[in-house]
């Protein structure tokens, strides 16, 4: 199983010739064993990037948010993760939602596709990218 930043799940539905090789083929592989997840807090940013027209996809938010939760595993805010969330040391971003990401994949046992470079860089979380 594979956790997928926001962005991500952005660039799949509206630009995907923007992930690299090496997300593209992770997510190939973890849809194909059923194993691709979110945090909870990503609904809410891609409702966010829609409703401001960020992000551009055809369609109601609504449908648009059901249709990525019945795709993939939408994984709760508990309160271990959110315990986690809050005990990264710098120089792990300080933005609320990367925090929850990245606590959740840090819970789950499991890597975080992203490009954000500040996550990859801080070696805190497992990345693919």
């Amino acid at each position: 199983m594979i956790l997928l930043d926001t962005h991500v799940v952005a660039w799949m539905a509206s630009a995907p010739e923007q992930l690299s090789q090496p997300a593209s083929d992770a997510i190939r592989g973890a849809a194909s064993a059923g194993g691709i997840a979110i945090s909870a807090i990503t609904l809410w940013e891609l409702a966010q990037l829609m409703t401001s027209g960020r992000l551009k996809i055809s369609g109601a938010v609504d449908s648009f948010l059901e249709e990525i939760a019945t795709r993939m595993v939408v994984i709760p805010i508990s309160p271990k993760i959110a315990m986690l969330g809050v005990q990264f040391s710098a120089p792990y971003p300080r933005d609320p939602s990367d925090r929850l990401i990245g606590a959740t994949a840090l819970a789950e046992g499991i890597p975080l596709v992203t490009k954000d470079r500040d996550i990859q860089a801080s070696g805190q979380v497992k990345t693919i990218w």
